[in-house]
């Protein structure tokens, strides 16, 4: 603004090139966004920190480089893929229900799920807090006494795929997410995190209902 003391409301500035003074204070710019996928292991809390000591996800992101927040949550004992991020609008937008991104899990469950099992959860399941969307439900493998299932759902609500399985009689021994809308989880290592790719960030926003984020 070259100097220039500005008392019109609605004056418009650009945070990354003007340099800005609020009663004589500097104003900082706004921290560049920043989009990461975790593999976060089991037995860990899906926070930044935690009072009581217990581990949790920010303990292995201190190398991060500025303050992300994880965009909804796993519980405790279920591992996989969790998305961080700064950007409040894009978190917003995926965890809010009217956007509907889909997320994906693979689940080994004891016994062999009937053909009752599967269609119900695929109808959708009442709950205490009301009944769940329909379900993408597919076998992918059995053993004598396991099944590894793939889950598809919508919705995000508190340990919600854990209910769904066991309100049809499913024990869950071992939940993992593997896709959030079009990122997938891949090879990357339980601890482990890494940068979106570009084209990953699109996608996402994409199906988040928004246009191309600024150039990074």
């Amino acid at each position: 603004m070259n100097g220039r003391v500005v008392r019109e409301l609605g004056t418009c500035v650009d945070p990354l090139r003007d340099h800005i003074k609020v009663g004589g204070r500097p104003v900082g710019r706004p921290a560049e966004h920043r989009y990461l996928a975790f593999h976060k292991p089991d037995g860990m809390l899906t926070t930044m920190s935690d009072p009581r000591g217990r581990p949790c996800v920010g303990d292995l992101l201190a190398g991060a480089g500025v303050k992300l927040f994880p965009v909804g949550r796993l519980d405790f004992h279920s591992s996989g893929l969790l998305l961080l991020t700064n950007d409040g609008e894009l978190c917003q937008r995926l965890t809010h229900p009217r956007h509907h991104v889909e997320k994906t899990y693979r689940v080994k469950v004891s016994g062999i799920p009937s053909d009752a099992q599967l269609s119900a959860l695929r109808r959708g399941v009442a709950l205490e807090d009301g009944r769940t969307a329909p379900a993408f439900v597919r076998v992918e493998k059995t053993t004598r006494t396991k099944a590894w299932l793939e889950v598809r759902i919508r919705e995000g609500r508190n340990r919600q795929l854990r209910r769904m399985l066991e309100t049809v009689g499913l024990r869950v021994d071992k939940l993992r997410r593997v896709a959030v809308g079009p990122v997938r989880l891949g090879r990357l290592p339980a601890g482990a995190w890494r940068p979106l790719a570009e084209s990953e960030l699109r996608a996402l926003r994409a199906a988040a209902g928004l246009g191309p984020a600024a150039p990074r």
